[in-house]
């Protein structure tokens, strides 16, 4: 159901964000607070909506009193807060409107589209800086970005479906949310659905247990515009890789266009099936690169430039020299940015070699794996046996996750040789665990410090 948001709800979180806004980084605030919406204000109880489950940890973690005491201050009253993941707020100011996370069909069933209004409304998980106007081209991703921007203009009609791979942090999704961000520009009334392999295989699974398969067929199939993230991870599921076969059938019969991401090309995923391997090789796949220097300056000056930044070219370099992952560029230049804006100075080589790390987090390993072992059952004081042992709760699973994280940066290790140093894991298991330690390392100060103490104590 959506959710209306009347003009004294956005007048009222507006304010209470402009309160919020003085007390912490600029970077903080549009990383956490640029796309939440007030929905309700109801028996002194506030309902919140952020754009992901992890924005709300970390908001609720960080900055939970200060908004509580921002909206009292507005209300007059005590507030107590509620924060649901289940909307987003659209292209815009903040509060300006919020699309439903599952808007309503005519029949009253849910699908991943968004609602067309008069207001420009943007698809549900969609990006609105993720264009392609805002992504940096060089020769480690020219025909990608080529042969994205001419799908975008003729879906349906060339490279259906488009294969992309490539290693992590390369841009995968930005391209992805580029075609379907210019697809909705050109005419919003089209469907367009993204979602991760991840949450493909929920909607595949939670439709069977609530004998709802038809609904969430009908979901998928009755869209335009397809886009499916990281499909590495649907190998070895039988009942998912399935349903993605009928339904990619069905929607390349009718033209609709689909777009697919991998970290390898379709005949390199193992337990994949080899009919789905065939059918995403039936169109055009391209790989992305790791970014070129010169790629990754431009990457630094863009992303400064949309923080309102102003970033010099001889900063940029200094930090592209020692950074070659692109989502630990924008995590580093955003504790930049946060760092120079708290001590009021330019962004220089001293500020670099502290908060960046120049000269210690981004040199080559001079240690073994042994090493990695043991200094980080060290710092969360845990057994080796147990880091490769199954169990896994959260303090457990941490530890695991850094130490996965640390044998592939540090040591450049591939991830099935990963996977058989913790205990015989499998190789996927090795990938989601490193991509969630590099968002956490991006977006958490605190973590980024712990995994940088476990580093210096293993460079001691």
């Amino acid at each position: 159901m959506e959710h209306a948001i009347d003009n004294n709800l956005t007048e009222l979180w507006t304010k209470a964000l402009g309160v919020v806004q003085t007390e912490i980084s600029k970077a903080n605030f549009i990383t956490l607070f640029k796309k939440t919406a007030l929905l309700s204000l109801e028996k002194n109880v506030a309902t919140i909506a952020a754009p992901s489950s992890m924005i709300i940890d970390l908001i609720k973690k960080r900055f939970l009193v200060l908004i509580k005491t921002a909206l009292e201050k507005q209300t007059n009253h005590p507030v107590e807060i509620i924060f649901i993941p289940k909307t987003i707020v659209t292209m815009g100011s903040f509060g300006e409107k919020a699309a439903p996370l599952f808007a309503q069909e005519p029949n009253g069933e849910p699908t991943h589209t968004s609602v067309v209004s008069p207001v420009y409304n943007y698809p549900q998980r969609l990006r609105v800086d993720y264009t392609f106007q805002t992504l940096a081209v060089s020769s480690s991703n020219q025909l990608a970005f080529v042969a994205a921007t001419t799908v975008s203009k003729k879906p349906g009609t060339t490279y259906n479906p488009l294969f992309i791979y490539g290693p992590v942090g390369v841009g995968k999704t930005h391209l992805m949310q580029a075609i379907a961000s210019e697809m909705h520009k050109t005419d919003p009334r089209k469907k367009i659905i993204y979602c991760t392999s991840e949450e493909f295989t929920n909607d595949v699974v939670e439709s069977i247990r609530s004998n709802q398969t038809q609904i969430m067929k009908r979901r998928f199939r009755s869209t335009d515009l397809f886009i499916v993230d990281d499909v590495q991870f649907i190998a070895g599921k039988d009942r998912v890789q399935e349903e993605l076969f009928h339904t990619f059938n069905i929607l390349i019969d009718k033209n609709a266009q689909i777009v697919l991401s991998s970290d390898r090309p379709p005949h390199e995923i193992k337990k994949l099936e080899k009919r789905l391997s065939s059918r995403f090789s039936g169109g055009l796949t391209v790989d992305i690169e790791s970014p070129d220097f010169e790629l990754r300056c431009a990457i630094l000056l863009i992303k400064a430039k949309k923080h309102g930044f102003d970033l010099s070219m001889e900063t940029a370099k200094k930090i592209a020299e020692n950074i070659d992952d692109t989502r630990l560029l924008e995590g580093a230049l955003l504790r930049l940015i946060t760092e120079s804006e708290t001590q009021g100075k330019e962004i220089g080589s001293p500020m670099i070699e502290k908060v960046v790390g120049v000269g210690s987090l981004f040199k080559k390993p001079v240690f073994r794996i042994e090493d990695i072992m043991r200094e980080v059952c060290a710092f969360y004081d845990i057994k080796p046996t147990q880091i490769k042992g199954e169990r896994r709760n959260a303090s457990l699973a941490k530890a695991r996750q850094v130490c996965m994280y640390l044998l592939k940066k540090e040591l450049r290790l591939p991830f099935t040789e990963i996977g058989n140093i913790l205990g015989g894991r499998d190789h996927t298991t090795i990938m989601h665990g490193v991509e969630k330690i590099e968002r956490l390392i991006s977006l958490e100060k605190p973590f980024d410090e712990e995994v940088r103490e476990i580093i210096r104590s293993l460079r001691a």
